[in-house]
């Protein structure tokens, strides 16, 4: 066995052959009855383990750093460590490994993390896997088994293949298997509870949680001999008595107790104080049976709200199995608006321990001093005002906890033991409307409060077990309807640091979401700081900022649609900078809401005492500004009288009014009463897929402004198409005019067929793009919503609308939708009634105009390339593939080439250079911008 392992590679270094080789039976006979103490034996114990399984001893491997006994760490040693395998603990009794493992936990963060944490005695060696992110598998060998193969095996890939121990399942994969599994019960449960409960939601959400933590706290070591399965392994098939018992058994977790012969620790808290029986089916029983197999001890609280909450709440069971948010996006928001100011003050008071420790030898008061820090983070409160079930307090209260031991650290390292962490879930503070959100909350804080405890090497010894957590409230957070006939902004209660995740309701959503009444209200009572149309997450800003105006918190971090940045919206970011400021800013960040990849916005913001700017992960020097930019702050920016009544967006019908093309050949070619041809009213229209791919061919049904519902009947094939596709549904708008005038569209356009009346041509732009791409529409067409036009015919405008220099202010004061996230909106009002043309001479104007007219050319030979005899140049499949979008996409070289050209005519007007910078370039127009208002 000597050479065996000779040629094997360990941590960077060659191995060499073990100084000497011992059998199983050789090695067992040595240590199974030893009479060693810890002190005495260890090391030779160790030693005797590398000739076991072939592996070089810590003195004869030549790299104390990387291998070695009595391996320093702070306030103490790890006995033995191995890097990148494992940290070791001897003790000389089994009674002692479990304070064993706990120094583990403490030093492992020391120890580099190794994906093994080895505890043993002279009589039992227990392997506890610590792969990050992977549930934890113990593996227990006795002393007296060595001569086992598994166990010689297993021995010896601790030493030389730790990740042939890997567990196969992520915590992550363990939590969602648990919530798959709880799915089942809960829908079960539900049905069992509407028939015979009347299906309280309150009562049923607390029920499922004290299961869900009974399950927990068994695997937990919290409820000793796992009695709660043992009911459900005993009488599965007799629902009587295990509900009974069950029920018994929360009885006695609520003050302490006898279950049986076991004695049952106090847990209360408010989760069982109070004796609810409700009753499970045997179905539901056999479940949970499935269910307490599990690895409860390992579930992630991060994502264990969101994913029992699907499982819970019916209105968000079809989101299971579907993407959730992990720690890493929570830690965006927490990181900078919590734990940063935080770290400050700790790095601020260690020097000052430092300090008192060098100069003064003043050890008193430098635990004081330490002590005082301690209360500090004891006194930290954290509000989540839309808390769903937990997520961002559980990852709050994690940080905090982190910092402590960071802080618990030091001190041991200065010789000041038997600190344990002081920071409390009642620090975090919640509002939720939803039940089910709610319990889960309290539940996944405690879960996580627990497990921290337990994976950082501090034992769980708190009685009672839980205590109330009354701090996460079931309230709507915007609206107190206490008095439903005067509605009043909810009091929000006073914390230091607000995080979260408002509601991602769109303004034309809001009413379809929460009804036309609370919309109402919530305009009523906040009509004096939002404009009306403000999206549903700007109230939870408005808040925040007013809490830290009135000194209730100091900073808040919030997320918010992509919306934010612009229109209506922007009002609560520049209050935010009226009344402080904005210190970090994700202004397009993806995130998962509601099970879906989305884009959103991330705000973060104070009274203006935070000096560093943090913006899209960057640290910067510069201000961020309310639309969320740096730099240039076009939030000034002023409409231009020259540019008014040019653009517009297109026509919004609210009905099917879209006749196909075969359709509309028959409706064309039809007669009518008064003889007047259907061309009157039947029009060809182009929608923004249209526009940027290729034509359908669809016409719409336009009746004009004012057209009585008798004129219009006389065009009888397109009356009676719209009388049956749009009349039921325009019945159900709660427009007025709407119902009433069914057969016009809702919002007739009546300047923008002004506009266009008795043009040949006009330009047209997708509201919402990818690429902005600006073309010709004829005259006849009617343009869709999802267009903006205008009403120019000159080639000029084209090219000046279609140069990098418009482009780049529209982008800039454009926006992005969450039902479009690769695109961004073009608006009328912002985009281009605020753009600064440039003021050419005749020269340029020809120049641009005629480079317009080449690109406009060469783009069209693209789309439709045709010969001398009319025929195409390229096959059919081919042709379908050549759209607008499809071009910009590829953006081949000639292309570029005509932009560019058409640039630097656009620049040359401007008497600009053509490489002139993008801030730059908005930095002149805005100045431009900002003279001409002012004229």
């Amino acid at each position: 066995m000597s050479g065996w392992y000779s040629g094997d590679i360990i941590g960077g270094i060659m191995a060499t052959p073990a100084l000497h080789t011992l059998t199983p039976a050789q090695f067992i006979a040595r240590w199974q009855d030893a009479g060693f103490g810890e002190r005495a034996g260890a090391q030779s114990f160790f030693n005797d383990l590398c000739a076991l399984v072939g592996h070089p001893t810590p003195a004869a491997y030549g790299n104390p750093d990387a291998y070695t006994f009595e391996k320093s760490v702070p306030g103490g040693f790890a006995d033995a460590y191995l890097e990148e395998r494992f940290g070791w603990e001897f003790k000389g009794r089994d009674a002692q490994l479990d304070s064993a493992f706990n120094q583990l936990l403490r030093y492992q963060v020391y120890l580099k993390t190794p994906p093994l944490l080895i505890v043993s005695s002279f009589q039992t060696i227990r392997i506890r896997t610590n792969f990050p992110g992977m549930e934890t598998i113990l593996h227990e060998i006795p002393v007296a088994g060595l001569d086992e193969p598994a166990n010689l095996e297993l021995l010896r890939n601790v030493f030389f293949a730790p990740d042939a121990l890997r567990p196969e399942r992520s915590i992550e994969q363990v939590t969602e298997e648990t919530a798959l599994l709880f799915r089942d019960i809960v829908t079960d449960l539900e049905r069992h509870s509407a028939a015979d409960r009347n299906g309280d939601p309150e009562r049923l959400a607390r029920h499922l949680n004290r299961i869900v933590f009974c399950l927990y706290a068994e695997d937990a070591g919290l409820l000793p001999n796992a009695p709660f399965a043992n009911i459900l392994h005993q009488h599965t098939r007799r629902p009587d008595l295990a509900n009974r018992a069950i029920n018994g058994l929360f009885e006695q977790m609520a003050g302490g107790g006898m279950f049986g012969a076991d004695a049952i620790p106090h847990f209360n808290g408010d989760l069982f104080s109070a004796a609810d029986p409700m009753e499970l089916s045997a179905a539901a029983l056999q479940r949970l049976g499935e269910a307490a197999g599990k690895n409860w001890r390992n579930i992630d609280p991060s994502i264990f709200g969101t994913l029992f909450e699907r499982a819970l709440d019916a209105s968000k069971r079809a989101q299971t199995g579907a993407h959730y948010t992990g720690a890493d996006d929570i830690m965006l928001v927490v990181d900078p608006v919590v734990m940063q100011p935080l770290r400050r003050e700790w790095d601020a008071a260690r020097q000052e321990i430092d300090g008192l420790l060098a100069d003064a030898d003043d050890s008193d008061g430098a635990k004081a001093r330490l002590e005082q820090f301690r209360r500090r983070l004891a006194s930290v409160t954290v509000l989540d005002p839309a808390c769903g079930s937990g997520n961002f307090l559980y990852i709050a209260l994690r940080a905090l906890l982190d910092l402590e031991k960071q802080v618990i650290d030091y001190a041991v390292a200065q010789g000041w033991d038997n600190l344990t962490p002081t920071v409390k879930p009642d620090q975090m503070l919640g509002l939720e409307i939803n039940h089910y959100a709610a319990e889960l909350a309290r539940t996944a804080l405690w879960i996580g409060y627990i497990q921290w405890h337990q994976n950082n090497g501090f034992p769980y010894t708190q009685e009672p077990i839980l205590t109330p957590r009354n701090t996460i409230r079931l309230t709507d957070a915007i609206l107190d309807l206490s008095d439903a006939d005067n509605p009043a902004e909810t009091t929000w209660p006073a914390a230091e640091f607000i995080v979260g995740n408002p509601p991602f309701l769109g303004n034309k959503m809001m009413r379809r979401g929460v009804g036309d009444a609370i919309v109402d209200s919530i305009y009523a009572v906040y009509s004096n700081r939002l404009p009306r149309g403000s999206d549903l997450c700007c109230y939870w800003l408005e808040k925040a900022r007013a809490q830290i105006a009135d000194n209730k918190s100091k900073r808040a971090g919030l997320l918010g649609t992509q919306g934010i940045r612009g229109g209506a919206n922007r009002r609560v970011l520049q209050r935010i900078k009226e009344s402080g400021d904005i210190f970090m800013a994700y202004p397009d960040r993806e995130w998962v809401l509601d099970g879906a990849m989305v884009h959103i916005s991330i705000v973060g913001f104070d009274d203006g005492s935070e000096k560093e700017r943090l913006f899209d992960g960057v640290i910067s020097d510069a201000s961020i500004n309310a639309n969320l930019t740096v730099g240039v702050d076009l939030t000034s920016v002023r409409q231009l009288p020259e540019n008014a009544g040019i653009a517009f967006q297109g026509f919004n019908r609210v009905g099917n009014f879209d006749v196909d093309p075969d359709t509309a050949i028959d409706m064309l070619n039809a007669p009518n009463p008064h003889g007047k041809p259907n061309s009157d009213v039947l029009k060809p229209y182009r929608n923004a897929r249209d526009f940027l791919d290729k034509p359908r061919g669809v016409y719409t049904v336009d009746f004009g402004v004012a057209m009585s519902e008798y004129d219009a009947a006389l065009y009888e094939l397109p009356f009676e198409f719209i009388r049956a596709g749009v009349k039921p549904e325009r019945e159900r708008n709660r427009n007025r005019r709407a119902r009433e005038m069914w057969w016009l569209y809702q919002l007739p356009g009546i300047e923008l067929r002004k506009a266009l009346d008795g043009l040949e041509r006009y330009i047209a732009t997708g509201r919402v793009s990818k690429h902005r791409i600006f073309a010709w529409l004829d005259g006849a067409i009617m343009p869709d919503s999802a267009l903006v036009i205008f009403a120019r015919t000159d080639d000029y405008t084209l090219g000046v609308l279609h140069s990098r220099i418009h482009e780049l202010w529209a982008r800039a004061l454009g926006t992005q939708l969450r039902e479009a996230e690769s695109g961004f909106r073009y608006t009328p009002t912002t985009c281009f009634e605020t753009f600064p043309f440039p003021q050419p001479t005749d020269g340029q104007r020809d120049a641009i105009a005629a480079v317009a007219v080449e690109l406009n050319w060469l783009r069209e030979n693209w789309l439709n390339p045709v010969v001398e005899d009319g025929s195409s140049e390229v096959n059919a499949a081919e042709l379908r593939r050549r759209t607008l979008t499809n071009l910009y996409n590829q953006r081949p070289s000639w292309l570029a080439n005509a932009h560019s050209v058409l640039d630097a005519a656009v620049a040359d007007a401007y008497g600009w250079p053509t490489d002139l910078g993008d801030a730059a370039v908005l930095e002149r127009l805005l100045e431009l911008n900002l003279g001409r208002a002012a004229v």
